[in-house]
């Protein structure tokens, strides 16, 4: 955000839309990538613990970003410090109340369910999805992300005896859910200034995908990790969110950004969510590429890397830690 803020006042303009593209900008999709790591059974590996630490502590700053809009926006920065700290009262306060429904609640729920579906599944599954969009719907309601409140569903079935039950129920319909999200994207392109601005935005959203990368394989590098799991982190946090959709329509609202820059930010996140399952599918050439160059050690040295799909699962039960683990040197 500090980065593009200078950058807009050297190019003249305000400083107030800089960190807001900043803070837009550093907003990854946690639905795409994380349906891109289960599909590699990558969920365990160094790469994507860290990637999955980076995306909730991403979803849990939605609230936060909502509460700096209006001191961008001009309206007062005592209004905004006053949001930013009702936000986190209110985060502290839902992962508290998730926590202890995890423990009680969810548990005999679950096993009511699977005793009421003893002859179809049909009546668990729905009730698995209704749970989960109804945490959604209230983490929503609370002026947090639906993100999070979508991954704090999961992670309260997780903790109960059901979870691999659960998975296999709702894995079907998993597909559904993505192939709506991809359609509801380019129901938000307008293509009148998508080919206008064809030029533009084709530079915006590569730009995007190199600058991302390279600042997010130095700062996990910084940390201590091998080349390898940094820039395989870096490359896979690369576009833009879907909840940043959110943030722009708010913004727009407070007069935050203009029109033009509004369908520039638009177009660029709807098209670095299209291209990002191809870029996905690069990953192993760039990586094989990267190891013939010198740049990543060999995969036999790598112990904690399961990139090309190896199960890391005990048991079978996936399920998603947030102990982000140290890199094998």
């Amino acid at each position: 955000m500090s980065l593009c803020g200078i950058t807009a006042l050297l190019c003249g303009a305000k400083s107030s839309e800089g960190i807001f593209v900043g803070a837009f900008l550093s907003m990854s999709s946690t639905a795409v990538v994380l349906k891109f790591l289960m599909e590699q059974n990558s969920v365990n590996s160094s790469f994507g613990q860290v990637t999955i630490g980076t995306l909730i502590l991403q979803d849990c700053a939605v609230g936060l970003l909502f509460a700096l809009l209006p001191i961008l926006g001009g309206n007062g920065i005592l209004q905004g410090i006053m949001s930013m700290m009702k936000s986190l009262v209110v985060l502290c306060s839902f992962l508290t109340v998730a926590a202890i429904l995890s423990r009680s609640f969810v548990p005999r729920f679950l096993k009511l369910m699977i005793s009421l579906s003893s002859q179809t599944n049909e009546l668990y599954q729905l009730a698995a999805v209704a749970f989960c969009l109804l945490v959604a719907w209230c983490s929503d309601k609370l002026g947090l992300s639906l993100e999070l409140g979508s991954f704090a569903a999961g992670v309260m079935i997780s903790t109960t005896d059901f979870a691999k039950h659960t998975l296999e129920q709702v894995e079907p319909i998993r597909n559904l859910f993505a192939a709506l999200f991809l359609a509801s994207i380019g129901m938000l392109i307008n293509i009148q200034f998508l080919w206008n601005h064809a030029d533009i935005l084709l530079a915006s959203v590569i730009l995007v995908i190199i600058v991302k990368t390279l600042v997010t394989t130095v700062v996990v590098r910084c940390f201590g990790y091998n080349n390898k799991t940094s820039f395989l982190v870096g490359i896979s946090l690369a576009q833009i969110g879907e909840f940043a959709f959110v943030l722009l329509s708010r913004a727009s609202n407070l007069h935050l950004v203009d029109g033009k820059l509004y369908l520039l930010l638009l177009g660029t996140t709807a098209l670095s969510l299209v291209t990002t399952p191809l870029l996905f599918k690069m990953i192993p050439s760039i990586v094989h590429l990267g190891v013939l160059m010198h740049w990543f050690a060999p995969d036999g040295s790598q112990s904690d890397m399961s990139f090309k799909g190896e199960n890391h699962h005990s048991g079978g039960t996936q399920r998603v830690f947030l102990t982000i683990r140290g890199s094998q040197k």
